[in-house]
């Protein structure tokens, strides 16, 4: 399974298009909001965790040649 961030937005989409559906009742705009609630954690993670990698690929294209000693997987092995 291969998800990316363009799916976490069509998520996103998903769940406000169901919170705003019409003729819910009290309990079930209660479980979509507990709901909601769940997705927006999540996509918080997942941004976060985005930005890191993207700091991270930023730092080594900036300094890549001071950092790939210390990082195992890209530095010589012994």
């Amino acid at each position: 399974m291969k998800n990316k961030l363009s799916d976490l937005n069509n998520h996103l989409f998903a769940q406000l298009e169901r919170l705003s559906e019409e003729g819910l009742t009290a309990e079930q705009i209660e479980q979509e909001g507990k709901r909601t609630d769940s997705i927006v954690r999540i996509a918080d993670q997942i941004v976060r965790n985005a930005d890191l990698q993207l700091k991270a690929a930023t730092i080594i294209a900036n300094h890549g040649d001071r950092f790939i000693p210390m990082l195992p997987m890209l530095g010589k092995s012994e």
